[in-house]
C-alpha cells in the first residue's frame, strides 16, 4: 500500500501544479506549453502512467484510476482556462477595432464619365427639350437596313471593303446610326422625332478618326416637315453646342438617302469646320419604311460626337479617347 499512497500522492502534487501553471498563462500559446509540460508524452502524467508496468499487480489498478482522473482534471481546467483567453482577447480586440459609428464615413474614389457619354447625355438632353426621344439599334445589321432600304446603289463606294466592315450572313458592322431610321420609321405612324446616338465602324484611322467612332443622328416626319424647320433645329442645336455666338453654313452635297441634301460647317469665331450632314429624307426612303411619302416628308441630321468632345475638352487627337488611358482620361 506505500507505493499506492507515494503514486497517489505524487499525482495529487503534480494536480496541484498543473492548476497552478495554468492559471498563469495569458495566452493560447502558453497555455499549450503548459498543456504539454503535464499531459504530452514527456509529461509528468505520462511518466507515472509509463511506471504503472513496474507496480505490483494489486497496485496498478489504484495508481491507473488516479492518474486517469488527474489528466481529466488538467485537461478540464486547460479547457476551461483556454476559453477564458479566447473571450479576453475577445473583448479586447472589440474594444481596440471597434467602430465609431458616429464618426464621418470613407467615401470610396469616384469615377466619371468618358467625355464622350458627358457630350452624349447633353445632347439627348437637349433633344429631349424639343420632343424627340431616344431611339438604339443594333451595330451588326442587315445589308437592307445600313444600305439597301436608305437608298444606296448596289454599286455605292460605301459598299466597299475600303469603307465597310463585313461579317458572316451578308451583315455590316453599321457605318452609320441610320439603320435606327430605318428601323424605327418602319411600323411607326407619323408625325415623331427621334434622335439615335450610338457607336458606328469604318475603315478609317488618323488624328481625327478612329474604326469605331461615334455619332448622333436625328429624323422628324410629318405632314407639314420643312428645310426651314431642319434649319432651326440645326441652328438652336449648335448654339447648344458651342455657344450663343455659333453660326452654320449650308453646303450642297449628295446623299442617297436626303434630298435635297447638304454638309453643315460650323463656326464660332475661330473659323468654319465641317460638322455633319443633313437633308430632307428622301421620298423612296419614306416609302421603304412603309410611309406614304404624298403625305408625309421628314428632315435627317447627323454628325459625330466625337468631334463635339474634342472641341468641348480642347483634345487634339481622337485615339486617346478609345485606348482606356486613365491618366488621360481623369483630366476630363
Amino acid at each position: 500500500m506505500p507505493a499506492v499512497a507515494d503514486g497517489a500522492q505524487s499525482l495529487e502534487g503534480i494536480l496541484v501544479e498543473a492548476q497552478a501553471a495554468l492559471r498563469e498563462v495569458t495566452s493560447v500559446q502558453d497555455l499549450a506549453q503548459v498543456r504539454a509540460r503535464f499531459l504530452g508524452k514527456k509529461g509528468s502524467v505520462s511518466g507515472v502512467l509509463r511506471g504503472i508496468g513496474g507496480l505490483p499487480p494489486e497496485e496498478r489498478k489504484a495508481v491507473g484510476d488516479a492518474a486517469n482522473r488527474v489528466k481529466a482534471e488538467i485537461e478540464e481546467a486547460a479547457s476551461q482556462r483556454r476559453r477564458e483567453i479566447e473571450s479576453a482577447d475577445q473583448g479586447r480586440s472589440l474594444v481596440e477595432h471597434r467602430l465609431d459609428v458616429t464618426l464621418p464615413g470613407a467615401a470610396p474614389p469616384r469615377g466619371h464619365l468618358h467625355p464622350v457619354t458627358q457630350v452624349e447625355r447633353d445632347m439627348c438632353a437637349f433633344f429631349a427639350t424639343l420632343g424627340y426621344s431616344v431611339a438604339d439599334g443594333p451595330e451588326v445589321d442587315t445589308d437592307w437596313n445600313n444600305f439597301g432600304a436608305l437608298n444606296f446603289p448596289d454599286d455605292h463606294p460605301a459598299r466597299d471593303l475600303q469603307d465597310t466592315l463585313f461579317v458572316d450572313g451578308g451583315h455590316v458592322l453599321r457605318t452609320h446610326t441610320s439603320n435606327v431610321q430605318i428601323r424605327a420609321m418602319s411600323g411607326l405612324k407619323p408625325p415623331f422625332r427621334i434622335i439615335a446616338p450610338g457607336r458606328v465602324y469604318r475603315h478609317d484611322l488618323d488624328a481625327t478618326h478612329y474604326p469605331m467612332f461615334h455619332q448622333i443622328e436625328g429624323f422628324c416626319v410629318g405632314e407639314d416637315v420643312s428645310f426651314g424647320d431642319l434649319k432651326g433645329t440645326l441652328y438652336a442645336f449648335a448654339r447648344h453646342v458651342f455657344g450663343p455666338k455659333a453660326e452654320l453654313r449650308f453646303r450642297a452635297h449628295f446623299f442617297p438617302f436626303t434630298e435635297p441634301s447638304a454638309e453643315m460647317d460650323v463656326s464660332w469665331g475661330e473659323g468654319w469646320l465641317e460638322w455633319g450632314g443633313c437633308g430632307m429624307i428622301h421620298p423612296r426612303v419614306l416609302d421603304n419604311c412603309g410611309i406614304d411619302p404624298e403625305q408625309f416628308q421628314g428632315f435627317a441630321f447627323g454628325m459625330a460626337l466625337d468631334r463635339a468632345a474634342m472641341l468641348r475638352f480642347d483634345i487634339p487627337n481622337i485615339q486617346p479617347l478609345f485606348e482606356g488611358d486613365l491618366r488621360v482620361m481623369e483630366q476630363f
